[in-house]
């Protein structure tokens, strides 16, 4: 059973840093989208392909408020639950297999 544990944990873990790095790309994408940025730089490229799947269907149903744009927030909020509640639920289940405690 320790086998199954050390999967959910790795998966936990391995989940907890994808999530912190899309986090961070959501947070650059934002501050790059505050400077206009060129249209054609790869870099800009890559951030908003992306980040702008997840975010245009939210900004579409929140809509802008008097020009500032709170889908990022929103989906950062999401991360952060996402983080705190399944990725710590998968690392804790994790433990509780192998029959250690935290």
């Amino acid at each position: 059973m320790f086998i199954l544990g050390n999967l959910f944990i790795a998966i936990g873990n391995v989940l907890d840093i994808l999530l912190s790095i899309y986090m961070w790309v959501i947070i650059i994408a934002a501050l790059v989208s505050w400077v206009n940025p060129d249209p054609y730089n790869p870099i800009v490229r890559f951030l908003y392909g992306v980040t702008e799947p997840v975010l245009r269907p939210i900004r579409r149903r929140l809509g802008i408020f008097g020009g500032i744009d709170f889908s990022p927030l929103i989906v950062i909020l999401a991360i952060l639950f996402t983080r705190y509640f399944l990725v710590n639920s998968l690392i804790e289940l994790g433990y509780k297999l192998k029959g250690g405690v935290l």
